[in-house]
């Protein structure tokens, strides 16, 4: 079950807009990113809140995890996109572990057009 956030508060992708009108509309179907740099964030912010079956959704069928656990006590802390262009997402993820060390990583993730909507195909990660 994805963790409460007021539509009013800034969305947590970082975007500047509140969630109301920016990962929220995604995340409750109203809407589908109509950019792989959408998804990355909407993806994020679903980390973010830990909705598990919007980031399951989102996945390309054929790589979509068997089981996904996101009430795990990882807290997602910070998004910066570097670079987004055609199917890729370049962008930056801090988060704190449950043990209270923080960690970023790298990844330029790849997207795919299925049936009208772009999922997450895959990523390559590098950690900081």
């Amino acid at each position: 079950m994805p963790v409460f956030y007021p539509p009013v508060k800034p969305c947590p992708c970082g975007s500047g807009r509140s969630y109301a009108s920016c990962c929220q509309p995604f995340h409750t179907g109203a809407q589908w990113p109509e950019t792989p740099e959408k998804l990355m964030r909407s993806r994020y912010s679903a980390y973010f809140l830990q909705d598990t079956a919007y980031v399951l959704e989102t996945c390309h069928p054929e790589k979509r995890p068997a089981d996904l656990d996101l009430n795990d006590g990882i807290r997602y802390t910070g998004l910066t996109i570097h670079e987004a262009v055609r199917d890729e997402v370049e962008f930056s993820v801090t988060l704190k572990t449950p043990d209270g060390h923080t960690h970023r990583f790298r990844e330029r993730s790849r997207f795919e057009r299925l049936g009208g909507r772009w999922v997450y195909v895959d990523g390559n990660v590098s950690i900081r």
